[in-house]
């Protein structure tokens, strides 16, 4: 499992590394370089499955087929 996702914030492109909550998914997020509040997009849990360039762990164990 990958603990770390790459955010991408789609209003400016600044990308900074996070890390991934192993036990809760993460709704709201502040872009560090122009303050954009992001929200998960429409069908996604977390920020992470929206933004970033790797999953939530939640979403990782469902694609492995250990769905917690």
């Amino acid at each position: 499992m990958q603990l770390e996702s790459v955010v991408t914030c789609p209003n400016c492109g600044s990308k900074r590394t996070e890390h991934l909550p192993e036990n809760e998914c993460l709704y709201f997020y502040i872009c560090t370089s122009c303050a954009a509040h992001l929200r998960p997009n429409a069908g996604d849990c977390c920020v992470f499955c929206s933004f970033g360039d790797v999953r939530c762990p939640s979403m990782q164990n469902v694609g492995s087929g250990r769905a917690e």
